[in-house]
């Protein structure tokens, strides 16, 4: 075991320990404090995502820092309220008495962020678990390593370590943060290492949050206006080059809107980046890793337009399929990457069946006029969140929680819900010393018993 961590560890218990953390004012100044040393770093962090993902300024912020602000922002207008004990109401027969619901921070906490979105799915957790009155750990990915390190300059420079800090490393690293004791972990990634991390808490017993994704569906049907749908499909699709865990992983259009759509849905990515791979507004694959593997998926399958790929910039140009086999390589995995299969349903019925047949996903969207395809979807269809004609943008709205289900996730964070993932709602009954009513002591008899039938009903 790293002796740094443990020294870590234990200096953030001793601190939390101390009761430094239970002051909503000093959380909020905090918060506060976090809103402005973001926008001091802004310049360092934007340098860093575009040296990691090649993101342009504007999705930079579009995606990253507006969001983690915008959600401090809204945190720092509520959290008086959200941290106020909570008074309810006491049954009769513990007269005199009254329940109060209590707030108070879990502790400990890590916060494992990948690499996709590093900024916003490292500091809006973070944010909730601090807004909690809760100490945090933050090890971010080490394949977004220039905005790691930046980070980890930005904290170590601006704010206790024993209330946050951040450690850099791979999988050894976090092999071996798993291994202490946590009072809760929040974790974001793919599904497969959810399952180390899921494994490594129950030793510990350890409350968990996962954010981990999968193949997020798009039903298109015959009643929407298909330019549009296809303009609003193409953004959510493509940006930060499809690594994106509620991307539109895959298309299930009405086969008598596939042509339409084909022609639609190419000259809106075409004016969304023009000369496709050579756009500046595009942004590349991670690593080379990622990259071949995206390549790979592409093999073997009927391209509409776009498939070219540049090695050396590691960019795939925006890529549409068509005839897609449902039982093909691109269709049992979450793609990752700015490629779109396109399958179609003779049936609405179908298309609804077809998403029943797989692992409950991240995020759905429907484009459609016809409310009863709405509703059908809404009310049947089980997923973790996601937008009626529009896609993605589900994710950005600071009141609205957001999580998984399933396969694709447990627990949620953003707004008030963020608060309640780090925070332990404690119940306590205070009875009051003036009076003591005999009825619940032994002796019993049955006047008694029907007695304390009439006064718990």
């Amino acid at each position: 075991m790293n002796q740094e961590y443990i020294q870590i560890h234990e200096a953030m218990k001793a601190y939390f320990e101390s009761g430094a953390t239970l002051d909503v004012a000093k959380r909020k100044a905090t918060l506060r404090k976090l809103k402005a040393t973001l926008k001091e770093w802004e310049p360092r962090l934007m340098e860093a995502i575009m040296l990691d993902l090649g993101k342009s300024r504007f999705e930079a912020y579009e995606t990253e820092i507006g969001i983690v602000q915008a959600e401090i922002s809204h945190t720092l207008k509520h959290l008086s309220r959200w941290a106020k004990a909570k008074r309810v109401s006491t049954p009769l027969a513990h007269f005199p008495s009254s329940s109060r619901i209590l707030k108070q921070p879990k502790g400990l906490v890590l916060v494992m962020s990948p690499w996709n979105y590093p900024i916003q799915l490292a500091l809006v957790p973070l944010a909730a678990a601090i807004s909690a009155g809760c100490c945090v750990l933050l090890k971010p990915s080490r394949y977004s390593v220039n905005v790691s390190r930046v980070l980890c300059e930005m904290f170590d420079s601006s704010f206790d370590s024993r209330l946050i800090k951040v450690v850099e490393g791979g999988h050894q690293a976090n092999s071996e943060l798993l291994e202490l004791r946590w009072d809760h972990i929040f974790f974001t990634g793919s599904p497969n290492v959810g399952k180390v991390v899921m494994e490594a808490a129950s030793r510990h017993l350890t409350p968990v949050t996962l954010e981990l994704g999968g193949k997020s569906p798009v039903i298109i049907d015959g009643s929407m206006d298909m330019a549009l749908a296809a303009r609003r499909l193409a953004w959510g699709k493509f940006l930060n080059a499809g690594q994106t865990c509620v991307a539109p992983d895959y298309l299930l259009i009405d086969e008598r809107c596939k042509e339409e759509f084909k022609k639609e849905f190419e000259k809106a990515t075409r004016k969304m980046y023009p000369g496709l791979l050579e756009s500046p507004d595009l942004g590349r694959i991670i690593n080379e890793k990622h990259f071949n593997r995206l390549k790979g998926l592409l093999e073997g399958q009927r391209v509409v337009f776009g498939g070219q790929c540049d090695d050396k910039s590691l960019r795939i140009a925006p890529t549409l399929l068509e005839d897609t086999d449902p039982d093909s390589p691109i269709m049992q995995e979450e793609i990752f990457g700015p490629i779109l299969p396109m399958l179609t349903y003779r049936s609405f019925d179908e298309a609804l069946s077809f998403i029943r047949g797989r692992e409950k996903p991240l995020a759905l969207y429907i484009f459609s006029k016809d409310r009863r395809h709405i509703n059908a979807v809404q009310q049947t269809l089980t997923y973790g969140g996601g937008c009626v004609n529009d896609t993605v943008v589900h994710l950005s709205n600071p009141s609205m929680p957001f999580g998984g289900v399933g396969s694709s996730g447990m627990g949620s964070y953003h707004a008030k819900q963020g608060f309640d993932t780090f925070t332990h709602e404690k119940s306590v009954l205070r009875k009051a010393l003036w009076l003591d009513i005999p009825v619940r002591y032994a002796p019993y008899d049955d006047r008694l018993t029907r007695l304390l039938r009439l006064l718990l009903r």
